[in-house]
């Protein structure tokens, strides 16, 4: 896998964005809710890989990174990506652009990510 950053606030979704989709919860029950994501990569299919992100504290815990606040939480809280948990999204599934990550957090997230599974 590899991933780039390339947000471009045109509608359309890009790795480096936070756009909110439909997230299941991970008892894997059938149900789940709405949540932001980061968009990390565009496969050759065209499908996009993302990690959840949360407001729930995590500091310090393997498989989260420490995003700090930004404009896609409207409240101003710290948010952390889970990078445990990748999910394929689909632009059609994706309901709203919420804000781009800066290119220093998303190489923090990239970063975890290679580490992790040894993308490039």
């Amino acid at each position: 896998m590899r991933l780039g950053y390339a947000p471009n606030v045109d509608g359309d979704p890009d790795p480096g964005e936070v756009v909110w989709t439909w997230v299941p919860y991970e008892e894997r029950d059938g149900r789940g809710k709405d949540r932001p994501v980061i968009l990390v990569a565009r496969e050759k299919s065209g499908c996009l890989l993302a990690v959840q992100l949360t407001s729930k504290e995590h500091d310090g815990e393997r498989g989260y990174v420490d995003l700090g606040t930004g404009s896609w939480d409207a409240e101003g809280r710290r948010s952390w990506a889970n990078i445990d948990r990748v999910f394929r999204v689909f632009a059609d599934g994706m309901r709203r652009e919420a804000a781009s990550l800066d290119a220093a957090r998303y190489d923090h997230v990239a970063s975890a990510l290679r580490a992790r599974y040894g993308w490039r």
